[in-house]
Parts: C-alpha cells; sequence; structure tokens
C-alpha cells in the first residue's frame, strides 16, 4: 500500500482530465497551424487584436489555444502539466477550467486595456495565474530552473514577475516588441488570478485552500485492518448483556417528562418549524425538521 509522501508523487505528475484536454487543444491547434492552416491565417482567425473589436469578441478566448512558435507552445505546456495536475486534482475540473479561463481573460483585457496594438497568441496568461494558484498553495515546493537549478515556488513566481516588470517596461520605451507585449498580458493573468483567488469577496488564501483542498495533501492515518471476529464466551455474553442494560438505563430518562428549559428549547424547535411550513409549505421541511414535527403530533395523541 503506498504511503502518504508516495501517493502525493504520484498526484504530482498524473494527468487530469482539464489539463489533458488543453494539452490536446493546444497541441493540435499548432498542428493545424503548421500542416493546414498556416501561421497567417490562425493568427488572423483566432489570435487577438485590439483593433477588431467588438467584432471579433470570441478571439479574447481563441487566442489563447494558438502559439508563436514551437518554442512558445513548449514552454506554456511544460508549465501547465508540471503546476496544473496538482491544482486541479486538489480543486475540481470544472472549477480548474474556469479558472484557467477567467487568467487568459484578464490577459486579453489588460493587452486591451494597455497595449491596443499587435495581435496577441498564447496560453502564458492563463498558466501564468496556474503557476501562481500553486505558488500559493504550495510556496515552500521546489522546482528545478533550467532542470539544474533548485528554488522555491513563491522565490520562482517572484523571478516570473520581475522579469515581466522589466520587459513590460521595455515595450513602453520602444522596446522589443513581441516579448514586451507579451509580458503585459502575462502580468494580466496573474492580477486577475491573484483578484480571483485574494480579492474582495474572494475570502482569501484560506478559502481558496478550501476550494481546492476536497483531497488533503496528506493523511496521518492509515488504514486500519478489520478486526477478526472473536469466539463467543461466557464472559463476552455477560458483557453484552450489560451494554444492554446499560443502553436501557440511558433510554429510561426519556421517558420521565421532560425539565423546563428542554420543554422551552422544544417548543422553540416546534415554532421554528411550524414557521417554515407556513411559509414554504410541508415540502420544504428537511428530514430532521419533519422528524420534529412527528415526535410532537405523537405528543399531542398521547402515542
Amino acid at each position: 500500500m503506498a504511503t502518504a509522501t508516495e501517493y502525493q508523487e504520484e498526484a504530482r505528475f498524473r494527468i487530469t482530465p482539464a489539463v489533458a484536454w488543453l494539452l490536446a487543444i493546444n497541441i493540435g491547434v499548432y498542428f493545424l497551424q503548421l500542416a493546414v492552416f498556416g501561421e497567417r491565417n490562425v493568427f488572423s482567425a483566432l489570435g487577438f487584436d485590439s483593433v477588431a473589436m467588438p467584432a471579433g469578441w470570441w478571439a479574447m478566448a481563441t487566442y489563447m489555444f494558438v502559439h508563436a512558435g514551437l518554442a512558445h507552445l513548449a514552454f506554456n505546456m511544460f508549465m501547465l502539466w508540471t503546476f496544473g495536475p496538482r491544482v486541479e486534482a486538489e480543486w475540481s475540473t470544472r472549477g480548474f477550467t474556469a479558472f484557467y479561463l477567467w487568467c487568459g481573460l484578464g490577459g486579453a483585457l489588460t493587452h486591451l486595456i494597455l497595449v491596443r496594438s499587435g495581435v496577441l497568441v498564447g496560453a502564458s496568461a492563463a498558466v501564468y495565474g496556474v503557476m501562481l494558484a500553486f505558488a500559493l498553495r504550495w510556496p515552500d515546493e521546489e522546482v528545478f530552473v533550467f532542470g539544474i537549478i533548485p528554488m522555491k515556488t513563491k522565490w520562482f513566481m517572484a523571478w516570473m514577475v520581475v522579469v515581466n516588470l522589466l520587459l513590460a517596461m521595455l515595450s513602453q520605451r520602444g522596446g522589443p516588441g513581441g516579448s514586451s507585449i507579451a509580458a503585459i498580458a502575462h502580468l494580466g493573468g496573474l492580477v486577475f488570478g491573484w483578484v480571483y483567488i485574494k480579492g474582495p469577496g474572494s475570502g482569501g488564501i484560506e478559502r481558496f485552500r478550501l476550494r481546492v483542498a476536497a483531497v488533503p495533501d496528506e493523511s496521518d492515518e492509515m488504514p486500519r485492518p478489520v478486526p477478526k471476529p472473536q469466539p463467543r464466551t461466557r464472559e463476552s455474553s455477560v458483557n453484552r448483556t450489560d451494554a444492554v442494560v446499560a443502553k436501557s438505563m440511558a433510554v429510561t430518562p426519556k421517558l420521565l417528562p421532560p425539565p423546563p428549559d428542554t420543554r422551552k428549547r422544544r417548543a422553540e424547535e416546534l415554532n421554528r418549524v411550524l414557521d417554515k411550513i407556513s411559509r414554504s409549505g410541508v415540502q420544504s421541511l428537511s428530514p430532521d425538521e419533519r422528524t420534529i414535527l412527528e415526535r410532537f403530533s405523537r405528543e399531542l395523541r398521547g402515542g
């Protein structure tokens, strides 16, 4: 049986449904881009161009499935494969997909507001949001930059933010176009991801932890073996009889009239149930409320 640590290692690298679909769609679009339609046609049809807004509104979603070259695709898909499955496994497929698209939308809106030139393509804004979610959830996990330099995820994300800020400032000074324009969209994805997780009404990182912690990181409790049935002896029969007598004694006080404070509490429960019936009807009662109503009904009938 696998230990909790082994389970974590396995969960870290297994492919989850949303990540698998995103990888397949991005790689499939890139294949069609090279083999069938051509880069220019795909960019004009699916890339996000602020000049074409609002007529080409769909590009705010489709742009994140188009990539400008194999290196661009490989970097984004590697980061998605590295950070995405663990977040999705603890969050949910639907929640992870919504968050991914939300961060991608943030990149497009930031480009629309701050850049307003050039065609934006790539999943980087969405992937940066996933990386941020991972770093907030597991800040002390180590990643290997360039495959050799160990770095905690919180410092890795800080480094990525600094690099993109520098590239964004270069774009404002007329620096190299492509990477600088994309850097502003990356920062937009990060900002939207941060707002989603930590912004007003989100409940902060603790609420995010609850939303992604459907399965705990690790469990200290190992499965307990099923006890084997013991042969019945005279002593065990006596103990079982004592247990039955003890349960009977515990039930006996319930037959006596309840004390005043208990009667008051039960009357308040009945009033609450009756008020709910008057507002929403009998069908709105929960099983516990129906039990309360039936208990008082029996007492009124003297049953």
